[in-house]
This record gives structure tokens, sequence and C-alpha cells, in this order.
């Protein structure tokens, strides 16, 4: 019987890992036919580089670890052989409370916006 025991909790922590999803939107407002480079990392994971084109988005889901602190980070670049760029966490937890969500980041020619959606 205890191992049994063993094994649910085991399992329960195999299941509760995947089950708080997250994902992370690029949208590329910039003007004048831009294109945005985008790459981002978290601790386990590397997404991009990728180019987005102006008025298009790229999406990405995870899912949450189960100590809550999956966090990815994001840069952004565009303009002539893009050397402008901006670094930035691009998903973090901040509350047992917080479920992760869509964070929808929209780049544009003065700066990088977030719309947190639930």
């Amino acid at each position: 019987m205890k191992s049994f025991s063993v094994f649910l909790f085991v399992l329960s922590l195999c299941v509760f890992n995947n089950v708080s999803g997250a994902g992370i939107r690029i949208a590329n407002e910039l003007k004048f036919n831009k294109n945005l480079w985008m790459r981002c990392y978290s601790k386990d994971d590397v997404i991009g580089p990728k180019i987005i084109p102006m008025g298009q988005d790229y999406s990405f889901y995870f899912g949450t670890n189960f100590f809550r602190t999956t966090r990815f980070m994001c840069t952004l670049k565009q303009g002539p052989n893009y050397k402008h760029y901006q670094s930035f966490t691009a998903f973090k937890l901040f509350s047992n409370l917080d479920t992760g969500g869509l964070w929808d980041w929209r780049a544009r020619e003065d700066g990088v916006y977030l719309v947190k959606e639930h």
C-alpha cells in the first residue's frame, strides 16, 4: 500500500506540473514594413530566433513548473541590421493565485507593451 501511495504522489506531481498552461504572444506593430526579430528562452527552452513580419504575431504555449518558478526572457530587435533591441522578462508568475494565462506583447516604434489576458 505504501508503494501505491508513493506512485499516486509522483503521478500527481507529473500531472499538475503541466496543468497550469501559459503562453506568450509577440505581435509586430512596427511601421514602415519593418520585420521584428524575436528570441525567447527559459531555463529549459529556447524559442527562436524568429522573424515576425509587420502586422503578424508569433505565439507559443508551455506548462508552468510545479514550484511556479517558470520564467521566460525575450529579446526583440528591429531597424537596420536589427541594431535596436529590447530585452525583458516576458513571463513570470507573480503569486500563487496567478494562473499564467496569455502574456500578449506588442512591439511598436516607441516601446514594447504588455496586454495580459487570463
